[in-house]
């Protein structure tokens, strides 16, 4: 299965795996990028000494193309970014905003750059501004999310620009990948189905609450500081959205939120850690390598695809 993606970063198939704060890490990306598919490392709120580190060991694990993902409301973000520049990456992702801002250096330094996007608007702006492709991703994603779905908003950002358009929330099998293909994207990316890859330093309590969420598992929090994110409901969620309720500052629920996200997926606090997932955590049910997640994905959208052609046929010629 070879798409536009292939060819801009490389990679044998269209299978990019999403910047996971904390746990897109050298392990999960080298063998993501071994496995065919593109790894990236989720920078997240991390230091930029950790970011370097990250790079290097990703590098003596693997020769295929890799990036970085950047959290662009990380206190860190210029610190990193130098820190991209000085270490060589070729490619960049970035989340939680508008990195029109970087994009000129970026090109200027040859790096292909892919922002997430949850609008229209915000794909044409980048589009404009240099970007090389386009992450469209539905409200179904875990961690940080926007409010269309992914079935709306892939099309209309496919229609709306011209560069390669991944699609990205709520996909986590073959039936996914050929759906974001059939919408006119040229790839997918996917977090939380990678969670659950054996590469993975997601503390055994996260995959395992994974393994047993359901469809309704998931809860957005963190509306009324305009950053709303997807986790799996626990008791942080409700005392969240409690705060929420009872009118707490800005200020207050980012010093309650401060740390959750290590709490939970490393350190394996299940109630008072925050646990970014997305919708598709229901259909996870085993722990497999990388490698073999990517190749079952690209396996079954080729099934699919191939059976909705014999269906076509029999319905035209029938």
């Amino acid at each position: 299965m070879h798409t536009a993606i292939c060819d801009l970063f490389d990679i044998e198939y269209p299978v990019i795996q999403g910047g996971m704060a904390w746990l897109g890490t050298a392990e999960l990306v080298s063998a993501v990028s071994e496995g065919g598919g593109l790894g990236l490392i989720g920078a997240g709120n991390a230091p930029p000494s950790w970011v370097r580190e990250q790079i290097r060991s990703t590098r003596e694990r693997t020769t295929k193309p890799f990036g970085v993902n950047i959290m662009l409301m990380s206190p860190f973000v210029a610190e990193v970014i130098e820190v991209i520049m000085e270490e060589g990456v070729l490619i960049v992702a970035t989340g939680g905003g508008n990195p029109g801002v970087y994009i000129p250096r970026f090109k200027e330094a040859g790096l292909k750059v892919m922002p997430v996007v949850s609008s229209v608007a915000l794909a044409k702006r980048l589009e404009r501004a240099g970007a090389d492709a386009i992450v469209a991703e539905g409200t179904e994603s875990g961690g940080h999310i926007g409010k269309t779905t992914t079935m709306a908003l892939v099309p209309q950002v496919v229609d709306a620009v011209t560069v390669p358009v991944v699609a990205a929330g709520g996909i986590g099998d073959g039936r996914g990948l050929a759906a974001a293909l059939s919408l006119g994207a040229q790839g997918v990316q996917m977090g939380t189905r990678f969670v659950c890859a054996e590469e993975c330093i997601a503390h055994p309590r996260f995959k395992k609450k994974l393994l047993e969420a359901r469809d309704r598992s998931t809860v957005v929090t963190g509306c009324t500081t305009g950053h709303p994110a997807r986790c799996l409901e626990n008791k942080s969620t409700r005392q969240f959205m409690a705060m929420e309720r009872d009118g707490a500052s800005v200020a207050e629920l980012e010093m309650f939120g401060e740390g959750k996200l290590h709490l939970g997926v490393l350190e394996g606090d299940m109630e008072e850690g925050s646990l970014m997932a997305g919708q598709i955590a229901g259909l996870i049910n085993e722990i497999k390598p990388a490698a073999a997640i990517i190749r079952e994905i690209v396996a079954e959208a080729e099934r699919v695809i191939a059976g909705l052609n014999t269906a076509y046929l029999g319905v035209t010629h029938g």
